[in-house]
């Protein structure tokens, strides 16, 4: 062997070493986290995990700022709930549609809705969290299950899914909050994506490492609200009502998830690129704000995914140069290897939720997504004015 070939030999051996390291990595990740849904569904069906048989007085708390289309639609599901004593409280955030007019009508005819409103007037950065807030307040119970104006219960049995899990340990319930399959390959991207951060913090959170639950479809006690301060912390941002909330004061023990498909709420999903991207952004642009722990854990996996993906066609590419088959075989091995894990775990995971099956655009989305996130973190947050975006 020359020297070239000598050095060709071991810069092979070490991009190998570091593809089978980030392979590792993910493998952990997928397996520990992304897995974690199916493990609990697993225990679920063994009836090796408990919930309660109470069913406490709820108070459903919805924030609505000109969505009289919406809360027409969606709202009379929620007031359908099969649960012996709730209510549900909306608050009129300055809407100028028929928000107002709406909700003070269904409310005369059913005695579970209830309304407020913000103050005309209010600077708040987050007036989203000030109605919030007076909703909280103005509600008779201790315990506060939250979704929007948009969100339509799968089933008349959500609320009492949701509740079943307040165990005397328990602060937070985190469910899922799914977007309408709809035509398209946009649609695909925001439901995949939606899904895999779904997966990953109900993922977390079984694991005992909760950091964050969507206001889409997530209970907590009143009592640990004001314990926080509500959202006193956080007021100089347009948004982390929900995952904020849940990263600061979420415990290894305190927080329970919620996966049975009668349990997830249904939203409708943005339309157009921009649409997409902009909510993303106003979701991103409270990430800095996380723990450090949880920073790191949510950092760590797009990094090992990242230098899988370009391991793997170094690997590639060096193989058919050199006409090296032996490492283009065990680099195609450890490929497929992730791949139909991954494949396995994320379309069982979808399956369970009634949601859509992936294969062609799985890797797609699994390289393209974590570089939006990247671009919105960086340049994006450069340009952006992502910290005073407005809730609606």
């Amino acid at each position: 062997m020359d020297i070239f070939g000598f050095y060709f030999f071991y810069a092979e051996l070490i991009v190998f070493c570091i593809l089978l390291g980030a392979f590792f990595h993910q493998l952990y990740f997928y397996l520990r986290y992304i897995n974690g849904v199916l493990r609990l569904r697993k225990k679920i069906n063994n009836k090796n995990y408990n919930f309660v048989v109470e069913q406490p007085p709820v108070s459903v708390i919805i924030c609505a700022k000109n969505e009289a289309d919406n809360l027409r639609k969606f709202l009379p599901f929620i007031l359908q709930q099969e649960y012996p004593d709730f209510e549900v409280i909306v608050i009129n955030d300055g809407s100028t549609d028929e928000t107002d007019i709406l909700i003070n009508d269904l409310s005369e005819k059913n005695p579970h809705l209830r309304t407020t409103f913000v103050p005309a007037g209010a600077n708040n950065v987050s007036t989203k969290k000030l109605g919030l807030t007076l909703g909280i307040k103005a509600s008779k119970n201790d315990f506060l299950l939250f979704t929007d104006a948009d969100c339509m219960p799968e089933d008349k049995l959500w609320m009492a899914r949701m509740m079943r899990n307040f165990t005397r340990e328990t602060d937070f319930v985190l469910g899922y909050g799914a977007y309408l399959p709809k035509k398209g390959l946009l649609n695909k991207l925001i439901t995949y994506d939606t899904l895999f951060i779904a997966l990953q913090y109900m993922g977390m959170a079984v694991a005992r490492k909760p950091y964050m639950g969507v206001g889409r479809n997530l209970a907590y006690r009143k009592e640990t609200f004001f314990q926080q301060k509500g959202f006193a912390s956080t007021l100089q941002l347009s948004s982390g009502d929900d995952d904020l909330m849940v990263n600061k004061a979420s415990t290894p023990w305190n927080t329970r998830i919620e996966i049975a498909p009668d349990s997830i709420t249904w939203s409708e999903p943005n339309k157009t690129f921009r649409g997409w991207f902009l909510q993303k952004e106003r979701h991103l642009s409270v990430s800095s704000f996380y723990k450090a722990s949880s920073r790191y854990r949510l950092s760590i996996e797009p990094i090992s995914r990242g230098i899988f993906y370009l391991s793997f066609l170094s690997l590639v590419v060096i193989s058919l140069i050199f006409e090296n088959y032996i490492t283009l075989a065990a680099t195609a091995i450890v490929y497929f290897t992730r791949f139909f894990i991954q494949l396995s775990i994320i379309n069982r995971s979808s399956k369970h939720f009634g949601e859509r099956r992936y294969f062609f655009t799985l890797t797609i989305f699994d390289i393209y997504l974590p570089l939006v996130s990247l671009y919105i973190l960086t340049i994006g947050r450069m340009t952006s004015k992502g910290k005073t975006i407005r809730w609606k």
